[in-house]
């Protein structure tokens, strides 16, 4: 299956950095009397708050909530920081937790761009964000398109990452794994959402239903709360989220040539790879033993893609291992 990463970021750094909109809430659209409301975002687990700062020339809505060195988690499609809910309060005792929302997802900005969203320039937005909250270094975890843009953070800024964790997916232009996934029948959506205007066309007024069925290919839809769904659907039922979505597609040509360049280093931070047992965990070893100085690798049991809402306890066993390992390696 070829589906895109997400990624955690942990970082040593003062926790007093300056905060654009601490405490807020997203900008809630005005409406003609008489129409009805419309959603609202979901609110943060207990603990956190919804944040704002303009970095990287954007502006990015991000989750935040805990104490200690940071930990960014980035998701990926169709998702927001909205799929780490049941992971975040399990950390917020040790770390400070930020989930992003990115460039041209959630509640972020999405400029308009002619060649895609590259996860370079992802990776390069949240960098700045982890600067604007004064951090130094991070534990990076990534799932679906969040885990190629931690790949990607990773290759920019490899002493700044004291961890990564890459989550179910492939990377672009990565033998030999990516050639012979183009060729499974389940990656029929990387050329679909490249092709934006007319992925468009075909999901507008249908976005419920869209993304319902795609949760289902890959993996147990069972497992998504009511709410969850429904957070996603408010999300990418407005125009400009889906094509910014789209656009991460698009710009996977781009990530294919600067993955080629990226590859040419091999990581020598702490590594792990996980992957669903029905997902991507049959391969995700090839993947990160190409790109990482021995990582370890896991298998989600009884997992398929969506491993945040399938298996969050079994996730959490790992991370929190991983994250021990990471402590223990650092000290005198």
């Amino acid at each position: 299956m070829l589906s895109v990463a997400v990624l955690a970021l942990a970082a040593c750094g003062d926790d007093d950095g300056p905060v654009v909109a601490p405490d807020a809430t997203p900008p809630q659209p005005m409406v003609d009397a008489g129409q009805p409301p419309a959603p609202q975002p979901a609110p943060p687990p207990e603990g956190f708050t919804h944040e704002y700062a303009t970095v990287n020339g954007i502006e990015m809505h991000y989750v935040r909530g805990g104490s200690g060195d940071l930990v960014v988690l980035l998701h990926g499609w169709p998702q927001t920081w909205y799929e780490w809910v049941t992971i975040m309060p399990a950390l917020r005792d040790d770390y400070t937790v930020v989930a992003p929302d990115l460039r041209g997802g959630g509640e972020s900005e999405k400029p308009l761009t002619e060649a895609g969203y590259s996860k370079r320039v992802l990776a390069e937005d949240i960098h700045a964000l982890v600067q604007e909250l004064g951090f130094e270094r991070a534990i990076v975890v990534g799932h679906d398109i969040g885990m190629m843009v931690a790949y990607a953070y990773a290759s920019l800024y490899p002493d700044e990452v004291r961890g990564l964790v890459l989550m179910d997916a492939p990377l672009p232009g990565i033998e030999p794994v990516w050639s012979q996934l183009l060729q499974n029948p389940l990656s029929w959506h990387f050329d679909f959402h490249a092709e934006i205007e007319l992925a468009l066309s075909l999901v507008a007024g249908q976005e419920r239903e869209y993304l319902t069925e795609f949760y289902k290919k890959f993996g147990n839809i069972d497992a998504f709360t009511d709410e969850a769904i429904d957070e996603f659907v408010r999300v990418y039922s407005d125009p400009a989220a889906m094509r910014g979505g789209f656009e991460w597609y698009r710009g996977v040509a781009l990530d294919v040539v600067d993955n080629a360049e990226f590859s040419q280093t091999k990581l020598t931070m702490p590594v792990l790879g996980l992957g669903g047992e029905f997902a991507s965990g049959p391969f995700m070893a090839d993947i990160v033993e190409a790109v990482a100085d021995n990582p370890q690798v896991g298998i989600i049991a009884g997992s398929g893609h969506w491993i945040t809402e399938e298996q969050p306890e079994a996730l959490l066993q790992e991370l929190t291992a991983f994250f021990a390992d990471i402590e223990a390696g650092e000290s005198p």
